[in-house]
């Protein structure tokens, strides 16, 4: 689909519907320099389609973090554009051509994309403040939700702190694009989740690992084979 968050840069939010999946294509609309964050392998030629039709070329492969429930397009897509694949400071993928760590930008032309460190769904994971006007929040923060601790060196403390000492305290007016949604939602705001993600209202520190640590939920179908792969950029 097609969002305008500005006249400087194009914005595209891609859905895998087998893993709920989104996929962030950024660019510079004068520069024609692009970068995906969190691409999925299966839908590796939808993107490199995309890029073809809007005349882009592909910079970067940004992770948010190492996914357990899909497999990362980064390898496939670095073989047939010769981007970099960038990940999360101290996320154990060795292929990485490099990594950011809290505070860090990428560049695209006049688009800037700052890491803002996010643990807690995994012990290394990332949101990305593209533009200081949309904050891509990967696993961190969905919709009225968040993601899961346990498993992959979650940690449900960890989490709360981040969302509510790095993510809350953005504008109100920042938008809000997840790595997930499993209700048919796409974008929100921080001043929204805020005020309405019930994950977070109404609880403190303890409550929320209390909760968290009680969701009893099932691992993801795809986590035993895509956690290796992603570990090796998605060349299984």
């Amino acid at each position: 689909m097609g969002i305008t968050i500005d006249n400087i840069m194009l914005f595209r939010q891609l859905f895998d519907e087998e893993s709920s999946t989104y996929t962030y294509l950024i660019a510079d609309r004068t520069f024609k320099q692009a970068l995906l964050v969190d691409p999925v392998l299966e839908q590796v030629e939808r993107d490199r389609q995309l890029l073809h039709e809007l005349g882009l070329t592909l910079k970067y492969c940004l992770e948010t973090h190492i996914h357990a429930d899909h497999i990362t397009g980064m390898g496939k897509l670095r073989q047939m554009t010769g981007c970099l694949g960038i990940v999360p400071e101290n996320a154990q993928i060795a292929c990485a051509d490099d990594f950011l760590k809290q505070g860090e930008m990428l560049r695209l032309g006049n688009v800037i994309i700052e890491a803002i460190a996010t643990p807690g769904h995994t012990n290394s994971h990332c949101a990305y403040l593209v533009n200081q006007k949309a904050i891509l929040t990967g696993d961190a923060l969905f919709i009225r939700g968040c993601g899961r601790t346990d498993f992959q060196s979650g940690d449900a403390g960890t989490l709360y702190d981040s969302v509510t000492q790095q993510l809350f305290t953005l504008p109100d007016e920042t938008l809000v694009y997840p790595g997930h949604d499993y209700r048919g939602h796409t974008v929100s705001t921080i001043g929204e989740e805020k005020q309405y993600n019930p994950r977070f209202v109404g609880r403190d520190r303890l409550q929320f690992i209390i909760f968290m640590n009680n969701l009893n939920l099932a691992y993801p179908k795809k986590m035993m084979e895509a956690v290796p792969a992603n570990e090796k950029c998605g060349n299984i």
